[in-house]
């Protein structure tokens, strides 16, 4: 046998030495590369998350913004309440003193670099729900686009739900129906404490409700609070003049310009509507009540989106009030 030259055995030990060092150069290489790459990530992660924070203090700080405006706007509406009854029988305006409309008339106030837009609508310019009668109802419904199948199965139901006995509408329900629901309860039987309590009765949604895209809910149209079965012409809006029988598109225009000009009284109803009169009698007052609903926004300026806040306060003699509901925030329709 052959002895091995020391001279290539040095040779063949260092060429090994030399795959070992660049082996372990190369995982050395990649580990870097791994841990570059996982401290990328958590820099970039970080960074995210801190822009993500930045951005939702930024909104938050905005909404809170806007929400203290809307209070300003609900704190501005009660003031100028007061203000209405104390000047409500002055003969004389002075400018920038005029009495503010309880019409659903939007005004505008500015703090700071927002502003905010309220309105006052007495409770007596809607239809009380408790004492409204199935005409007056389902004109109202079928004023807003519901289907008249939709309608007939909401007033009556409305009416079943009211009523003391457990007698049915053609088209309405009582308990056997509610109780036969998976989730089952029995009709009141007794007046609607609140709106809300409507979402209980049968045929109605949500949709209807509140509204849904550019289609106005029947809750801006209700109350529980007027206690009255006729509505008061100084306060409502068209849609609900257009629910009272007899009335047509042109009696409704003219009884609104007619009250951006004064207060309307009796003798100027019988000279708009003329024979009409009689048919509407029963259904229409000029008088007001001291309770009120205060629609307001806050906004921020250049800015299209607002907080709004909706409350119902009874404005007593003593210059006092009484939140009667106040809902924050809510979605308003124009």
């Amino acid at each position: 046998m052959k002895n091995k030259s020391p001279v290539n055995t040095r040779n063949r030990t260092r060429q090994t030495r030399q795959q070992k060092l660049a082996s372990q150069k190369g995982i050395a290489l990649l580990i870097v590369l791994w841990v570059l790459t996982i401290l990328m990530v958590i820099v970039l992660s970080f960074s995210f998350t801190a822009r993500t924070e930045t951005y939702a203090t930024i909104s938050f700080k905005g909404g809170i913004e806007r929400k203290f405006i809307a209070e300003g706007g609900i704190e501005r509406g009660i003031m100028e309440l007061f203000y209405r009854n104390f000047y409500k029988n002055q003969t004389v305006e002075l400018e920038g003193m005029e009495i503010w409309k309880t019409d659903g008339t939007s005004y505008r106030g500015q703090i700071g670099d927002g502003f905010y837009l309220v309105r006052i609508l007495d409770e007596s310019g809607k239809i009380d729900i408790n004492t409204a009668s199935d005409v007056v109802l389902k004109n109202l419904f079928l004023n807003l686009g519901i289907e008249s199948d939709e309608v007939d199965t909401i007033v009556d139901s409305i009416m079943d739900w009211r009523d003391s006995d457990d007698l049915h509408r053609l088209h309405g329900a009582e308990s056997d129906y509610y109780m036969s629901l998976p989730n089952p309860y029995s009709a009141k039987d007794a007046n609607f404490d609140t709106l809300e309590e409507l979402l209980l009765v049968k045929g109605m949604t949500q949709a209807i409700l509140y509204g849904s895209g550019e289609k106005k809910g029947v809750i801006d149209f209700l109350t529980v609070n007027s206690k009255e079965r006729r509505i008061n012409v100084n306060a409502a809006t068209k849609e609900v003049l257009m629910a009272i029988p007899g009335m047509s598109p042109e009696i409704a225009d003219a009884i609104i310009t007619l009250r951006e000009i004064k207060e309307i009284h009796e003798q100027d109803i019988m000279g708009i509507v003329g024979e009409n009169y009689k048919f509407m009698l029963p259904y229409i007052t000029t008088a007001g009540t001291n309770t009120f609903t205060i629609d307001a926004s806050g906004h921020k300026e250049n800015e299209k989106g607002g907080y709004a806040i909706r409350a119902t306060v009874t404005v007593t003699t003593n210059d006092e009030y009484t939140y009667l509901y106040y809902k924050s925030p809510m979605t308003m329709k124009p």
